[in-house]
């Protein structure tokens, strides 16, 4: 579906209409996806219980509460387009998320699970970051897609955490295979192995060749993003870096890293010995991929994020409000030091 602009969204909506979309969607999202009560939301959201059965009304009315809670789109257009001319993205989904709301990644995998509908035509491999919990939310909830060109859902990254977790990756994996009748490809090996020896000695697997080979004709691909840190459930021990490791690669200027290859500010490439540990898409693979999709937000992710736009790693992105407000407002303090203004 094609989205609409700034002055379309203008004319069809006005501010006060704008706000409204916004409250529907927050008490829609507080009471079907947190179970919330409607007295809590009043309370919460400092309006009356009558004014909460009006807005969920509404929602249902608007078509934001479907199966899931969907948010309406071009809620943020002028954060969106923002964003989209100072780095040159081709679209950015900007969801309407309170900055002391909890689960971010489920409430940005579901807006991406209907917002990237027009964007995941191409093919015919599609590299996915199965260990995402926004990613694996997202793939949940997806809609299948007989008629997609795409053949192939590649892993993107090795195991990365617990059993449990390493199980839910490739529950993900195949949910999104099956939604576009493909066949999934796995990556059945630690994200991050002991040694480079052991890297090399697995890698000769026939399987993992497999992936390996359509990981450098990758179409479409997910970007895992995330701090030059243990983020998430990853911990020691979990198929993943030590500390001392991570505090190494903050040292030599990282910030950010994308399927745990690091980058610095600026978006560059931090070379040190882990990327000889890791099995998953470099970044060379990365940079040649038609099209790059982030699906991220939260605090935790503000550099990585700003630093992978600075790098040019994305195409798309879907962000929460205070990312995006966060990276239109670095990206613009960016271009008044390049231009040597105070």
């Amino acid at each position: 579906m094609r989205r609409q602009s700034a002055s379309e969204l203008a004319r069809k909506y006005s501010s006060a209409d704008i706000e409204q979309l916004r409250q529907m969607t927050r008490a829609a999202r507080l009471h079907h996806i947190h179970g919330a009560r409607q007295t809590e939301i009043a309370e919460k959201m400092k309006i009356s219980q009558a004014g909460v059965s009006r807005l969920l009304r509404m929602a249902e009315e608007q078509g934001i509460i479907r199966s899931i809670v969907v948010p309406p789109q071009n809620l943020y257009p002028e954060l969106e387009e923002g964003l989209s001319e100072l780095h040159g993205l081709d679209s950015v989904y900007v969801v309407d998320i309170a900055p002391d709301e909890e689960g971010i990644p489920q409430i940005l995998g579901a807006a991406a699970a209907t917002s990237l509908a027009g964007e995941l035509e191409g093919g015919p491999v599609l590299g996915f970051t199965s260990w995402s919990t926004t990613l694996r939310e997202m793939a949940r909830l997806i809609e299948p897609r007989a008629a997609s060109r795409i053949k192939h859902v590649v892993e993107t990254l090795g195991d990365l955490g617990s059993p449990l977790m390493q199980h839910e990756a490739d529950v993900a994996t195949l949910q999104m295979a099956n939604a576009f009748e493909a066949e999934a490809v796995f990556l059945r090996a630690p994200g991050v192995a002991r040694s480079a020896e052991l890297r090399d000695a697995t890698l000769a697997d026939a399987h993992l060749q497999k992936a390996f080979h359509l990981l450098d004709e990758v179409d479409i691909v997910f970007v895992g993003i995330g701090p030059a840190d243990f983020h998430g459930p990853l911990a020691e021990n979990d198929n993943f870096f030590t500390a001392q490791q991570l505090a190494e690669v903050r040292k030599a200027g990282a910030v950010g890293q994308l399927h745990q290859r690091f980058i610095d500010r600026a978006g560059r490439p931090v070379g040190t010995p882990l990327d000889d540990l890791v099995i998953g898409i470099s970044l060379d693979q990365l940079r040649n991929a038609g099209r790059r999709i982030a699906v991220a937000g939260g605090a935790a992710k503000h550099e990585a994020l700003a630093a992978a736009l600075a790098g040019e790693w994305i195409d798309v992105l879907v962000t929460d409000v205070e990312s995006a407000k966060f990276l239109l407002a670095e990206a613009s303090k960016s271009r008044k030091q390049a231009k040597g203004k105070p």
